[in-house]
């Protein structure tokens, strides 16, 4: 299989994991018309193990499909866009050389995007700033809970051979 057959096939399955981790558990929160999710923890994987092309594609399609076979359609061009730059943002921090700091301060400026991307969109879907304002809290524990499990995870899969060979596609 050459090269571009593979980056394809495996863009084709981080989105997939981002969806399913996305769909597996999601607690609504009705005030927001939102949910808590843990597909944050996949977007950062992806970033880091990956780099920011991928952690893009995977993090902006993987959520809004998610959305949209959830029944939350109405977020899904928002979260396209938020996750997409999310997981641009925290791949290109940690794109030449990965150590716990930079997964650290990278995913937690991703989680800085996410949390302000949805207070602006739900301001605009919602008609009011004040009522977006309650996604916050909801958002900063998913953002956590995301990077306790995202960073740890990705520093493992570094360590595993196949997984550096597949960097390098």
């Amino acid at each position: 299989m050459n090269n571009k057959t593979k980056l394809i096939v495996l863009n084709g399955l981080l989105i997939a994991f981002v969806c399913v981790a996305t769909m597996v558990i999601q607690i609504p929160v009705p005030m927001t018309e939102g949910y808590v999710n843990i597909g944050d923890s996949i977007i950062f994987v992806t970033s880091i193990v990956f780099g920011p092309i991928p952690g893009m594609i995977a993090g902006g399609i993987g959520s809004a499909l998610a959305d949209i076979l959830t029944g939350y359609s109405h977020w899904a061009l928002f979260t396209l866009i938020i996750k997409g730059f999310e997981g641009y943002i925290v791949g290109f921090i940690v794109r030449k050389n990965t150590n716990l700091i930079k997964s650290i301060l990278a995913t937690l400026l991703g989680v800085i995007i996410m949390v302000f991307g949805y207070l602006i969109s739900g301001a605009f879907l919602q008609g009011s700033f004040i009522v977006s304002l309650g996604s916050v809290p909801s958002n900063i524990i998913q953002g956590i809970v995301s990077m306790v499990i995202g960073i740890p995870l990705s520093s493992y899969l570094l360590n595993i051979k196949y997984i550096k060979s597949l960097k390098n596609i």
